[in-house]
């Protein structure tokens, strides 16, 4: 075959031949003499591409140590649809893999990546290839690849292909995976836009991981939000921290009563003033002065004349204090109505003085 070598370099040159000269060596089965032939065949200058493309399916059949380094010299000159046909035959699937980016067929070579993670998946690689995708479909599949085989990556492979997902979707998706806190970071990045699907559920993260000054800081900057949802998530929560944050969503939903009673519960009385300010009710303020006299906390009941003062009606406040024998407790709220009251009568009376002078 030494001799059959040397003829068999001036014949392979010639596209036309090769194919003749390749069966006759399978009739005669001498597949390492074939190999070697067209080794020394794709040295040639005139060597012709089939030639580079057989050689290739020769190494996926018989030499597939080869197969790869082959491929990223000559992948340029291949008939890659053809070689990646023998190689997904064989089951070789990083060289597939390779072929399908050589040849720009990004989704193809996405899905073989995971279709096929033990033997080709590369994590750099894949993000690179996921970006150049067509097919958005292969992101959200992707996710869910990542999250039951490579979690640990699964944040990073988000925030490279957040650009092309569908927020509001993705998080849907990885609910249904049962995988919220697993992407916190990716969430935090994307909250700036203010997606309702994406606040809901990193409110939700916080809550399960008893984050309360990340969950205070995210429902102060992004309003969208469902605050009645989260308000009944947090008001039974075991810290109290988080009970405190049902109540003011309860009051900034203009659930006045329900926050201030909740914080009642808590014994938080300032938070039960200022509510009952904030609702600028004056039937909720008497309530809760009433609360506070028919509990015997005086000093809280001066405080919330104090923090309700312009809401407050003067002679409830004057009847609860002289019902329950606490007169010295309204005497301060009393004295700075005289001190308003009193210039603005004396104002009136100038007025009309003045008009009658007029008249």
């Amino acid at each position: 075959f030494a001799l059959a070598q040397m003829a068999g370099l001036n014949v392979v040159v010639h596209a036309d031949h090769l194919d003749e000269v390749i069966r006759f060596y399978e009739v005669e089965g001498r597949w390492d003499e074939l190999v070697t032939l067209l080794e020394h065949g794709v040295g040639l200058e005139r060597a012709p591409p089939n030639m580079f493309t057989e050689l290739a399916i020769l190494y996926s059949k018989f030499r597939p140590a080869k197969l790869m380094e082959h491929l990223k010299l000559f992948h340029s000159r291949l008939n890659k649809p053809k070689v990646i046909r023998v190689c997904e035959g064989n089951q070789q699937w990083s060289e597939a893999a390779f072929l399908y980016l050589q040849n720009q067929e990004y989704d193809n070579a996405a899905r073989t990546m995971m279709h096929h993670s033990a033997e080709c998946w590369d994590h750099t690689v894949f993000k690179d290839t996921l970006s150049k995708a067509t097919n958005q479909e292969l992101c959200y599949e992707s996710v869910k690849f990542y999250v039951r085989e490579h979690p640990l990556e699964t944040t990073e492979l988000l925030q490279a292909i957040s650009s092309r997902v569908d927020h509001t979707r993705m998080v849907g998706v990885l609910r249904q995976l049962g995988h919220l806190p697993l992407v916190s970071r990716y969430l935090q990045s994307v909250q700036d836009e203010n997606n309702a699907a994406v606040n809901d559920a990193l409110n939700e993260v916080y809550v399960e991981e008893g984050a309360y000054e990340e969950l205070k800081i995210s429902i102060d900057t992004h309003d969208n939000y469902n605050a009645v949802k989260l308000a009944s998530l947090t008001e039974s929560h075991k810290l109290l921290e988080f009970r405190r944050v049902a109540a003011d969503l309860y009051r900034r939903a203009g659930k006045y009563e329900q926050a201030i009673e909740l914080s009642k519960k808590d014994r938080l009385w300032k938070d039960c003033m200022d509510t009952a300010a904030s609702s600028h009710s004056a039937e909720l303020a008497e309530d809760l002065l009433r609360f506070f006299v028919e509990n015997d906390l005086k000093e809280c009941f001066a405080a919330a004349l104090y923090t309700c003062y312009d809401i407050v009606r003067p002679d409830v406040a004057l009847e609860l204090a002289w019902r329950h024998k606490i007169t010295d407790f309204v005497m301060p709220f009393l004295i700075q109505l005289l001190r308003e009251y009193v210039p603005k009568i004396d104002a009136n009376q100038k007025e009309a003085t003045e008009l009658r002078t007029t008249l």
